[in-house]
């Protein structure tokens, strides 16, 4: 690992209970009980008071490829701060190349059909979203709450899925390990099919951010 806004798994499985999904294609890794209850509680209220419809980088034309909501997290917050302390000491990149938290709600019937973290280097907008803090490296997800029954994240590629489980930490490498992008990343948050979904995605940079 030579860039400070990437990771390895030889960092990640340094940590009690990091897991690696066994895959030659793509670098996946969990880490159930990363959050506390009163953590993962604090940061849904934090998402249900600011909460805006979901957009994505590049529009395809199909106006229910992304349906949930979100928002960005205070940084300023003390509970942001603690959930940002938590991904460096188990991840330990340069704070510097970290995005906004983002927060995520689904309700009954949303959505975000099959995509990557990274930004398509054809896209009208990828000059806009790079040009400053480069290419996304890392994504780094957690599930704040369980969900009765849908909402699972599966990665289509490896035929991965994982079912919401409060506190639980999903990452990967949007990487391969030649540094070209993975579309073995390509992962769809499925439909919930009853009751909520909150997540929390913080993605990091080549470069840093801002």
């Amino acid at each position: 690992m030579t860039n400070p806004g990437e990771t390895s798994a030889e960092i990640l499985l340094k940590q009690d209970g990091v897991r690696r999904v066994p895959s030659p294609r793509i670098e996946l890794f969990f880490q159930p009980h990363f959050l506390s209850d009163e953590l993962c509680d604090s940061l849904i209220e934090m998402i249900d008071r600011d909460r805006r419809p979901s957009t994505i980088a590049d529009p395809n034309g199909d106006d229910y490829f992304r349906t949930s909501e979100t928002c960005d997290l205070d940084e300023t917050d003390v509970r942001v701060q603690e959930l940002e302390h938590k991904l460096f000491s188990l991840n330990a990149i340069d704070p510097a190349h970290g995005e906004p938290v983002q927060g995520q709600r689904y309700s009954l019937g949303q959505e975000f059909k099959a995509h990557t973290d990274y930004f398509e280097p054809n896209g009208e907008d990828f000059h806009r979203f790079c040009s400053v803090a480069g290419q996304r490296t890392w994504t780094f997800m957690v599930y704040l709450n369980n969900v009765e029954a849908g909402g699972g994240t599966r990665f289509k590629v490896i035929k991965k899925t994982f079912q919401p489980e409060r506190g639980m930490l999903v990452c990967w490498n949007n990487h391969r390990p030649d540094g070209t992008l993975n579309p073995a990343t390509l992962h769809h948050a499925m439909k919930i099919r009853k009751g909520l979904k909150y997540v929390i995605t913080k993605w990091y940079r080549e470069k840093p951010w801002g």
